[in-house]
């Protein structure tokens, strides 16, 4: 149900409950003032006709304060209920049966239909014992209060469907008067697209709620369009990359097949081919893990490590290719006690960091590869003495992909390193930052809780 047409049978429903407990308050109001009048008239009547009533000669005479014999009426009771004095109107016929006046013991209002010349008439009764074994009865008659009170009755029942129809009609239209400039924020929705993605909504000039959701939408499509520019990118550029291992595989592959290979050549190819398979798998597990991270899922099994144990065996896997590189890894560990990390994942970033700095460290330089505790943190700090990071690694340094054109290519890597250390460090609940020291060369540090 749209909210226009909740928000006013809501309102329809609160506005009768409210006009019908007005309406109901009101009749009784009335009626109680009313009752009031009537029974301070009886007290007025009553008391002077006791103050001019001789015992010894019981006569209402000429004290009788009555205006209209068919509006107000006046008996004089004996004890046993018979009609000592009557006004003419009611011939004679006792007001109050005699069980009502034996019992009577001091003033009591009574409502009855009293039986008069001309028809039954609505009336209240005061009945007051007046000593010498007489009760005096005064009574009204209510038919005027009865008429006003329906009376009221009827404007109600006619004024309140009336007004409650023109409120509802009049919540009808402002509800839609307000919800206008939403429709025109569902309008323009709908029409932002793949093909138009830099299109954004119209934000009101009332600086109210509505205006305040549009500013919000426009910011979430902005957040939108840079995801959906970062995701385009990243799968470009993974296609880029993951073209270059498996044209490589193809292409030795291929040539190993064109014609006839000795061992010897079969065996070069077969390395040829295991390397670039090797790089096509640690490209797809890179983008793996990239992908995981940026849902936020990124699996962590966090253990009791032996930093020491960790940094020497990624050294180990790395000896090879620096020795080839003519760079030298020296590695200090004076965080004694054990870290709390995944020692997989952990290994993953370190071995991205030290082939980064490896790659980039000129033949007869050093990386250099620490681990400390600061503030009760685990610092581990990778070094090298190369050229340092340049100003736009510096500016997007976690970006995926983000390199300088020079290095692109099988030789380069593909620029996933720095994403994927990030990754695991934000899945340990850490930080890295990057820097080139004043003593020349580059500097990552891994910062994350200690165990």
């Amino acid at each position: 149900m749209p909210i226009r047409v909740r928000l006013t049978l809501v309102f329809l429903v609160a506005m009768a409950a409210v006009m019908l407990a007005t309406g109901v308050f009101l009749t009784l109001r009335l009626r109680a003032e009313l009752e009031n009048a009537v029974d301070a008239g009886l007290r007025s009547r009553a008391e002077t006709l006791l103050a001019a009533l001789d015992p010894a000669d019981p006569s209402l005479g000429p004290v009788d304060p009555l205006a209209e014999e068919d509006e107000a009426f006046t008996q004089l009771l004996a004890e046993n209920g018979t009609v000592v004095e009557s006004s003419p109107i009611l011939e004679g016929r006792p007001l109050l049966p005699p069980a009502t006046v034996r019992v009577l013991s001091g003033p009591a209002f009574l409502e009855r239909t009293v039986p008069t010349a001309e028809e039954p008439v609505p009336a209240r009764i005061l009945a007051l014992p007046a000593g010498g074994g007489l009760v005096v009865v005064v009574a009204s008659s209510l038919e005027e209060q009865r008429e006003a009170v329906a009376a009221l009755v009827g404007l109600l029942a006619v004024g309140g469907p009336a007004a409650l129809t023109v409120a509802t009609v009049v919540v009808w239209l402002l509800t839609g008067w307000a919800f206008r400039p939403v429709e025109r924020m569902r309008t323009e929705a709908e029409a932002v697209s793949m093909s138009e993605p830099d299109r954004r909504l119209t934000v009101p000039r009332t600086r109210d709620e509505v205006a305040a959701l549009a500013g919000s939408l426009n910011r979430m499509l902005d957040r939108l369009e840079e995801a959906l520019d970062r995701e385009r990118r990243f799968v470009d550029d993974a296609s880029h990359e993951l073209r270059t291992p498996v044209a490589a595989l193809k292409a030795e592959l291929e040539l190993a097949l064109s014609r006839s290979r000795t061992k010897e050549e079969l065996e070069a190819a077969a390395r040829r081919a295991a390397a670039d398979s090797e790089a096509l798998a640690r490209l797809t597990e890179d983008l793996l893990v990239l992908a995981r991270a940026d849902r936020g899922r990124l699996p962590v099994r966090p253990a009791a490590v032996d930093l020491d144990e960790v940094m020497d065996q990624v050294a180990r896997a790395l000896s090879h290719r620096a020795s080839e590189a003519g760079v030298t890894v020296e590695r200090r560990v004076d965080a004694t006690q054990p870290a709390r990390v995944d020692p997989v994942r952990l290994s993953q970033a370190l071995s991205n960091l030290l082939d980064n700095a490896v790659r980039h460290t000129p033949p007869g330089g050093r990386v250099r590869l620490t681990a400390s505790r600061v503030d009760g943190a685990v610092v581990l700090e990778v070094a090298d003495t190369g050229p340092g990071f340049s100003p736009e690694t510096l500016a997007h340094p976690f970006e995926p992909f983000a390199r300088a054109s020079t290095v692109r290519g099988r030789e380069g890597g593909a620029g996933l390193g720095m994403a994927i250390v990030r990754a695991v460090l934000e899945a340990h609940g850490g930080s890295v930052t990057l820097d080139n020291p004043d003593s020349g060369g580059a500097r990552v540090r891994l910062r994350f809780p200690g165990a």
